[in-house]
């Protein structure tokens, strides 16, 4: 029986009010009659709340102009869809552009409603679905973007992440099973050693680990998953991580839930888990509804024997230890790939922001270099991989990559952004424009030896996760002069890759036009940054 079930209509909060008057996904079927409305008529549950569900999202500050959200598993698209987004995005002129996430997704700006139709009807040609990416549903799962790629792998996640989309989406048509959770809910699996994923900050992940043939309970057979580097007595599979997760109300980083599984389970270990929290999750308060807070409740011990219960038999206790044994690695730059004669090659977008032209210009590079295919990592940038080593030097030539480089600064390489106040209702501070201006002027500053991850956010909902960044910086008002000002708290010691841990909060409420030299101090006094030697000018 589910948590709605047992509590009184008159004692939901509002969004489970409206969930339990109509669905979500119901709105699919009113797209026609909404762009014939116009969103100025259209009903207010439906417009700020229900077009979520079809990844449609108003934003109050830029009435009229809706922002939408796409599902890319394992963050993979091609040049045709690239393409198809692209002219999306042209339509709305200087109101339109994209932005790449820290889920290896894609954000849209400037739609119009009117539009939609049409909108939906170009991402159905090409195999782009939006389905359930916003409110209290599943979002982008996210895997290794060089899965495939990278000969040091350990498991291709490709296809496991397609497989628990399709499964959660009904292959993007819209699954009613699981779009009424009592909040939003993050999938991870990584298939390599350095942990790209960022696993410990999502509701579920599942991270490689080998066990010995009789702990996994069986035989070594020729069709048990190995790898290059498996010890030739073990079968690989992964442990899983429960409960990681940011918000306003509380960050915390995922626990293990002394659980292995084999990759054959995957997706039904999701779907169980899923269940379970869509029918015992917390829904009175939104702000204490995410995993983490049915886990606290119950306690890990009986979360894991009801999710057993779901699954129909029992799961096995977790490796002795993970194979996460690298550092984090960024994927920028030239790389061969596992594939002889290929390689892959990553480019810098700063802060994620892509406009049509640029997004047209990437398609092409796939196209004629490559093999029609792009992929998107959590640091907001791209990949194009299979470019043969007899095209390479010619690739490396090409205009765009002037601007997207493959060999950025050591600050700008590492810079992740949310979007801002430029867009989003919920940021205190704009994040975008002000994090590049400021990177830009402390490199001329500062001269480094090693990138240093610094993430903005806007908010404290954290989606520019300042948890996770060498320094984090999170938006927030401050007083300065007897004035309320754009300001922000600063963040430190977050760690990724290898014993991935969650920084905190150091200094609050520093005033956004003192913070350059509070960031130069930090990175010379922690980072090794040294001023550089002014210029002298010599006139003649």
């Amino acid at each position: 029986m589910t948590d709605t079930a047992t509590t009184t209509k008159a004692s939901l909060n509002k969004f489970e009010k409206f969930k339990a008057e109509k669905d979500g996904l119901a709105v699919k079927e009113e797209i026609e009659k909404f762009a014939s409305l116009g969103w100025e008529a259209m009903d207010e549950t439906d417009r700020d709340h229900r077009l979520k569900w079809v990844g449609v999202f108003f934003r109050p500050v830029t009435p009229g102009k809706f922002m939408m959200r796409m599902r890319m598993p394992n963050g993979i698209i091609t040049s045709s869809q690239m393409q198809a987004l692209a002219s999306v995005v042209q339509r709305y002129g200087d109101d339109g552009c994209a932005d790449i996430t820290t889920r290896q997704n894609i954000q849209l700006r400037g739609i119009r409603i009117e539009d939609l139709p049409d909108i939906f009807n170009r991402f159905h040609s090409v195999g782009l679905t939006s389905v359930q990416s916003g409110m209290d549903n599943v979002r982008n799962i996210t895997g290794d973007p060089v899965a495939g790629l990278d000969a040091d792998e350990l498991y291709d996640t490709r296809e496991l992440v397609q497989q628990i989309q399709d499964m959660l989406t009904n292959k993007g048509q819209g699954n009613p099973e699981f779009t009424n959770l009592p909040r939003k809910f993050n999938i991870a699996i990584a298939g390599g050693r350095d942990n790209s994923v960022h696993a410990e900050i999502n509701d579920l992940a599942f991270v490689p680990a080998f066990k010995r043939a009789g702990e996994a309970g069986e035989e070594i057979s020729p069709s048990s998953p190995s790898s290059p580097s498996s010890p030739s007595s073990s079968i690989f599979g992964f442990n899983i991580l429960v409960g990681g997760f940011f918000s306003a109300k509380r960050c915390e980083a995922a626990i293990p839930l002394n659980a292995w599984v084999s990759p054959e389970d995957v997706v039904a270990v999701c779907r169980a888990v899923l269940e379970v929290f869509r029918d015992y999750g917390p829904r009175a308060n939104r702000q204490k509804s995410r995993l983490m807070w049915l886990i606290d409740e119950w306690g890990l011990e009986k979360f894991r024997l009801e999710v057993e219960k779901r699954l129909g038999k029992s799961l096995l206790p977790a490796a002795a230890k993970d194979e996460i044994d690298w550092q984090k690695r960024d994927h920028i730059g030239v790389y061969k790939q596992k594939q002889s004669g290929l390689n892959y090659v990553g480019l810098h977008i700063p802060v994620g922001r892509l406009y049509a032209e640029d997004m047209f210009e990437i398609a092409n590079l796939a196209e004629v270099y490559g093999s029609g295919e792009i992929r998107l990592t959590v640091e907001q940038n791209i990949v194009i991989p299979n470019i043969p080593d007899s095209r390479l030097a010619t690739f490396l030539t090409e205009p765009l990559l002037e601007r997207f480089s493959i060999d950025p600064n050591l600050l700008t390489r590492s810079l992740v952004s949310c979007t801002g106040a430029q867009f989003c209702n919920f940021a205190l501070i704009e994040t975008k424009n002000r994090a590049l201006a400021m990177i830009k002027s402390l490199e001329a500053e500062l001269g480094l030896t090693r990138p240093v991850r610094i993430h903005w956010t806007g908010c404290p909902n954290s989606c520019g996760q300042p948890q996770v960044a060498d320094i984090g910086l999170m938006g927030t008002k401050t007083r300065k002069d007897g004035k309320t000002v754009e300001g922000v708290d600063i963040y430190m010691g977050g760690k990724v890759g290898k014993d991935a841990h969650l920084g905190t909060c150091v200094v609050k409420g520093i005033p956004c036009e003192d913070l350059q030299p509070v960031l130069r101090k930090l990175l010379i006094e922690n980072f090794g940054a040294r001023l550089r030697e002014p210029v002298t000018v010599i006139s003649h």
